[in-house]
């Protein structure tokens, strides 16, 4: 680190050019790089950073673009934080953590981190505070090995009182000694609660024929038999046997044990012995008996579901494999498609008058849009595409859907719709959730032959933990949407390879079987399940399982009112295709706006710190460098005031969103766009209020 802060360009920050550095300035910094545990010096107001080896390991992926960097602009995460910090201290004060809870994202994820913080001023060669100087010691294993120790703690605690009160309440049923000669049987005070003796009778004795009343008719004899032999021939008595219960009148398990004792004569005179409680023992055997009786049963339905896991496992890593392909293959599609949308609109633009490129233009851009829709449905079985879903009634699509898939499918297909009277509320993206139904009837269509009858029906289901089983669902409720025709159905290979993109039994032209590949994804990424059920010559029926919904629905957004789509803002547009922000910059400058250009996070940080006056950043979402865009845009929203932020990708690879659901204050537009898509979005956000953060 000090080699670093040698050759690190000071001049531009509070601590001015390292030559010009005061004595207290020096001093400060020297003690801090020999200084094997995590320092990092704040200096001035703005509280530019420096630190040693042991806080770049603690920065983890933040260095060392952190050196020399405001610490709000280091850690925005926290930047309210650290502004207290420094202000306090440069008043004189001081301040301490112990096991301080922050969120930081030092690997571009949020992480829980615990760390003891110590801030002390450190003052200039005046006496006067200059800056701070800060102690940070990470306790993220110690708290969570601590909270641990509790938990184990309170584990053992808990089993030591079921231990406590097991003991306390024994299994031991009382004692008992028979006096062979006198026919008497006494015993404690468990013996006598045991049979329903009084205990004073049962201190006393009583014939064995009246002790042994309660025993099970069907268990006497054998009881009889076992003490005549234990008495004739010595062997230990052990002895399984039901009593009825003196209160409720049941009969209970017991096990009895004892021996014969023998005077000097030899002769059988005295025969101790305890009870025991063994009921739930013996009930447990029983209902494992049941068990074993079935087992050849069991084990082969265990054998069967086994390898239907095994072969939805298989089925389900070979989906995963696709769906990894195909979103790559996707974005890198769709940052081509881009280039050749932005340069025909630019050629478009140039050439107003000229009848035959127009033609050529507008017959490639319809090109363009088939390849993006295509690309489109790629990235929906990869279970890639970024969502916008709401709380919503079905109602509020089943209401014009019929309309819709009638023009659709046309006047010799039936369409007949069901709902329940009060269908449960789903968290899904609207627009999406219809195209996988339109997508579902133009199959259905399809496989009866344009004439036939089609049935979508949404039920209220409750699925059980058999009903999910393999469908890597909870259970719990959920609507079920099913689309149903009477078609020519699918045969079980048909049926097996149903999903995988590009499969499909269309004759050539008709079809890039992507449909159900699209469906499966976003019924996938909606947290759902999709069934098939089909067989040849019955028809098909597919149903959609989504989670219902907790949530309160969203009302729906009124008509979006029309936007002026040039302005005069500066927009920095942060791209690292070449081809692709070429088109870009000139799409935007032919709107009239004064665009900048950045080729990665790290170059567009640079700009923006140069003292640019930013309205807008245009950005891909995935680039090269340290500084990645979801990082660039907490920074541009932590200015004052906010600098507006506009997303762009053909595939957002969860950089901006948590299993593709985007967060409700991120905007994404989507590769390949066209000029007028492009320029509304770029008004729209610019008309936006900023956020107070």
């Amino acid at each position: 680190m000090a080699n670093r802060v040698r050759e690190f360009d000071w001049s531009s920050t509070s601590l001015g050019p390292l030559p010009a550095w005061s004595n207290s300035l020096r001093a400060a910094v020297q003690m801090l790089l020999a200084s094997p545990v995590p320092l990092v010096m704040l200096w001035g107001r703005a509280g530019h950073m420096v630190y040693n080896d042991a806080y770049s390991v603690f920065a983890g992926g933040r260095h060392p673009a952190l050196l020399g960097s405001p610490v709000e602009e280091g850690w925005p995460e926290v930047a309210s934080f650290n502004r207290q910090v420094v202000d306090t201290c440069l008043a004189g004060g001081t301040l301490s953590f112990r096991d301080k809870e922050l969120v930081l994202f030092r690997t571009g994820e949020p992480e829980d981190v615990w760390m003891d913080l110590y801030y002390s001023p450190v003052v200039e060669d005046d006496g006067s505070p200059a800056g701070v100087i800060a102690i940070v010691i990470e306790t993220t294993a110690r708290v969570t090995v601590e909270r641990r120790k509790q938990q184990a703690e309170a584990d053992f605690r808990a089993a030591n009182e079921r231990l406590q009160l097991a003991l306390n309440s024994g299994a031991m049923l009382g004692s008992f000694v028979w006096d062979i000669k006198a026919n008497l049987v006494s015993g404690d005070e468990r013996f006598a609660r045991t049979f329903s003796y009084p205990v004073t009778l049962s201190e006393r004795g009583l014939p064995i024929e009246v002790a042994t009343r309660i025993i099970h008719p069907d268990d006497l004899d054998r009881v009889n038999k076992r003490i005549a032999k234990t008495v004739a021939e010595g062997v230990p008595y052990n002895t399984e046997y039901r009593i009825r219960h003196p209160e409720d009148g049941e009969y209970r398990w017991i096990l009895a044990s004892g021996r014969c004792d023998l005077d000097e004569n030899g002769e059988p005179y005295r025969f101790p012995g305890v009870l025991v409680d063994i009921h739930e023992r013996k009930v447990a055997e029983e209902a494992l008996v049941q068990l074993t009786r079935n087992l050849e049963q069991r084990v082969a339905d265990a054998v069967a579901a086994r390898i239907a896991a095994e072969e939805q496992l298989r089925q389900s890593q070979k989906m995963e494999a696709i769906g990894a392909l195909t979103g790559g293959v996707a974005h890198d599609f769709n940052n081509v498609l881009q280039i050749i949308s932005g340069n025909l609109q630019l050629l478009a633009l140039q050439e107003p008058g000229n009848d035959n490129i127009q033609k050529r233009v507008v017959a490639a851009t319809a090109a363009v849009q088939r390849g993006a829709k295509l690309s489109s449905q790629l990235l929906a079985f990869a279970r890639k595409q970024p969502l916008s879903p709401t709380v919503m009634n079905p109602r509020r699509i089943f209401d014009g859907l019929a309309d819709l898939l009638q023009r659709a499918l046309g006047e010799t297909i039936s369409v007949q719709m069901s709902l329940p009277a009060n269908p449960w509320l789903i968290q899904v993206d609207q627009n999406q959730l219809e195209n996988a139904v339109l997508n579902l009837a133009i199959n259905s269509r399809d496989a009866m032959s344009g004439d036939g009858k089609l049935h979508v029906v949404a039920e209220n289901v409750v699925l059980g933990a058999v009903d999910v089983a393999g469908a890597g669902l909870a259970p719990g409720d959920y609507l079920r949407i099913s689309v149903q025709d009477d078609g020519t159905g699918m045969s079980a290979d048909v049926l097996e390879r149903a999903c995988e993109p590009f499969f499909t039994t269309k004759e050539y032209g008709r079809g890039t079987g992507l449909g159900l590949s699209m469906v499966f994804g976003f019924v996938r990424q909606s947290g759902g399940h999709l069934e098939i059920v089909s067989a040849v010559g019955l028809g098909t029926t597919v149903r959609m399982h989504f989670p219902r919904s907790d949530g309160r629905e969203a009302t729906s957004a009124g008509s979006a009112h029309t936007v002026h789509v040039g302005g005069h803002e500066t927009i920095l547009v942060v791209e690292d295709d070449a081809d692709v922000r070429k088109t870009s910059v000139e799409l935007l400058q032919e709107l009239g706006y004064l665009v900048l250009e950045a080729s990665d996070g790290d170059s567009a940080l640079q700009v923006l710190r140069s003292g640019a006056a930013v309205d807008l950043i245009f950005s891909d979402v995935v680039m090269p460098g340290t500084v990645k865009s979801a990082d660039l845009a907490v920074w541009a929203r932590e200015q004052s005031p906010a600098i507006r932020v506009l997303f762009t990708s053909g595939h957002t690879r969860d950089i901006i969103s948590r299993n593709g659901i985007l967060a409700p204050d991120v905007t994404l537009l989507h590769k390949p766009y066209q000029p007028d898509t492009l320029a509304q979005l770029v008004r729209k956000v610019l008309s936006e209020v900023p956020v107070e953060r």
